[in-house]
């Protein structure tokens, strides 16, 4: 792991190849070992460089609103990356996105795995949902008393809450652990104890939003784009990527049958594969290396 300084941050990232760059945007519930299998694969052939977002991983903390496409952006012009490739999973392919609507010259190709989208509404019945396996692991007052950062966080609590989460959106409806490869639901598990540990006993901080979301704009996307589905996830987060393939021209579209919200982690060969195709078969060789005297402002 390195650390980099942008204007705004100190942020942690793994780099290695050489070509095209490719740059990972980790899920909200993850951080940037969910992309161990592609990282090091497609180092073969490509730059590749994957980071730890704000408030994750061994990133610094920040107190209130948190630009992470603006983040994204940062960290390539500190890495004198002048376009990438961006592959972004759940938030992380709302972040890629973001990016690539901000400063479409820096951005090649999209690969949005399972992701989310700047402006969208989730239904009521995602939120219930969501709502109901909270309040499950943790009791509502300990719950509002780790989000203000007034108690000791209970291990248990943690735990507890990782589980939940992993159930509810690593696994999907209708689906237990055991039908997840041993070491991915390990490693979920793990990246969610650290997450809500961290969380928990962390100052408070929130995705900022660009003010002209994604959601109205999406027309506006002119770059290949490839569009990973998990078939056995939450099916308000698959009618996300549903969305995506309707509203970017020409878009690709990678459905993976029992497959849940980390197909990074759970079928990691198959997503790796299909990224290398995409990015052999979508994506011309052009990406370049600035000087910083040609960096984004």
């Amino acid at each position: 792991m390195a650390m980099i300084s942008t204007d705004k941050t100190r942020l942690s990232y793994d780099e290695a190849g050489d070509g095209p760059a490719v740059v990972f945007a980790h899920a909200g519930i993850a951080d940037r070992r969910m992309w161990d299998h592609q990282f090091t694969n497609l180092s073969r052939t490509h730059r590749v460089i994957r980071y730890d977002q704000r408030g994750y991983g061994g990133s610094a903390d920040h107190e209130g609103p948190v630009p992470h496409h603006e983040d994204l952006l940062d960290l390539m012009d500190a890495l004198e990356i002048g376009s990438a490739t961006l592959v972004g999973a759940s938030f992380g392919g709302a972040y890629a996105v973001d990016a690539a609507l901000a400063a479409p010259e820096r951005v090649e190709a999209l690969a949005l795995v399972c992701p989310g989208m700047s402006g969208h509404r989730w239904t009521g019945e995602f939120l219930r949902e969501s709502r109901e396996a909270i309040l499950a692991a943790v009791p509502p007052d300990r719950l509002a008393t780790y989000r203000a950062g007034d108690a000791v966080v209970l291990p248990e609590d943690v735990a507890a809450m990782a589980e939940a989460q992993a159930r509810f959106m690593v696994l999907g409806p209708d689906r237990s652990p055991e039908d997840l490869p041993l070491e991915a639901w390990d490693l979920s598990l793990l990246m969610l104890r650290e997450l809500f540990a961290r969380r928990w006993s962390s100052p408070a901080n929130e995705p900022a939003w660009p003010e002209r979301p994604a959601v109205d704009r999406l027309g506006e996307i002119t770059v290949p784009t490839l569009v990973v589905k998990g078939l056995s996830e939450v099916a308000a987060v698959q009618e996300v990527a549903d969305l995506y393939m309707e509203g970017i021209l020409g878009a690709r579209s990678l459905t993976m049958p029992d497959t849940g919200h980390l197909p990074s982690v759970e079928r990691p060969g198959e997503l790796t594969a299909a990224l290398a195709e995409f990015l052999v078969e979508e994506v011309s060789p052009s990406s370049t290396t600035l000087g910083r005297d040609t960096s984004r402002r």
